[in-house]
């Protein structure tokens, strides 16, 4: 099959399911620096997050037919994966060793880029969203910030917090819907995974 940088992510999704490794090493070569730089923020450690990046391709090339277009884009999928690894794996360290970011202030501001128009959106795009998280209130941003940044359960949240389980699932659940309806109008924008 002819490689193309071209290729959409979707098809490059159907040429990974159908078993094409030049399809797989495109789509490292697009968002790698991307989801490396989350797996980074989330985990504070270099080393697993690189080791975060592999288990992702390899679910990629394992797993390509999960993917479901209905449910967003294939950049979506794969932050989602990465996201989950990335706190499985601060879950399993001691709670004393977790990465210690409590704020999305607290995420650096530049991830490593290779080319300048990807840098650029992804500055655009985390801009757009740390301006959505700081129009939430407080008590649905603090949440929202334990539960992402520092991989906390709703029940370790409700804890923490010394808030009510069944509010801070509530907190979480319209934080994310706010957060969803201002974002909405640039996910339609026609990125190359939609």
């Amino acid at each position: 099959m002819e490689t193309s940088s071209g290729d959409t992510d979707r098809a490059l999704i159907a040429r990974v399911q159908a078993r094409d490794a030049d399809a797989l090493d495109l789509l490292y070569d697009r968002y790698a620096s991307r989801l490396m730089g989350l797996a980074q923020r989330v985990l504070g450690d270099t080393g697993e997050a690189e080791e975060v990046l592999q288990e992702v391709f390899l679910f990629v090339w394992r797993s390509a037919t999960t993917f479901d277009p209905a449910r967003g884009s294939v950049l979506a999928w794969l932050l989602v994966a990465t996201r989950s690894r990335s706190i499985d794996r601060l879950r399993s360290r001691r709670p004393a060793a977790r990465a210690g970011l409590t704020s999305v202030d607290q995420v650096p501001d530049k991830a490593d880029s290779r080319d300048l128009e990807t840098d650029s959106a992804a500055r655009e795009w985390e801009t757009l969203c740390r301006s959505a998280i700081a129009e939430l209130p407080a008590e649905q941003r603090i949440v929202l910030e334990l539960a992402y940044f520092e991989g906390l359960t709703h029940q370790e949240i409700a804890q923490k917090t010394s808030t009510p389980l069944g509010t801070v699932k509530t907190r979480v659940r319209l934080g994310l819907m706010k957060l969803k309806d201002r974002i909405r109008p640039y996910l339609r924008g026609g990125t190359s995974g939609s």
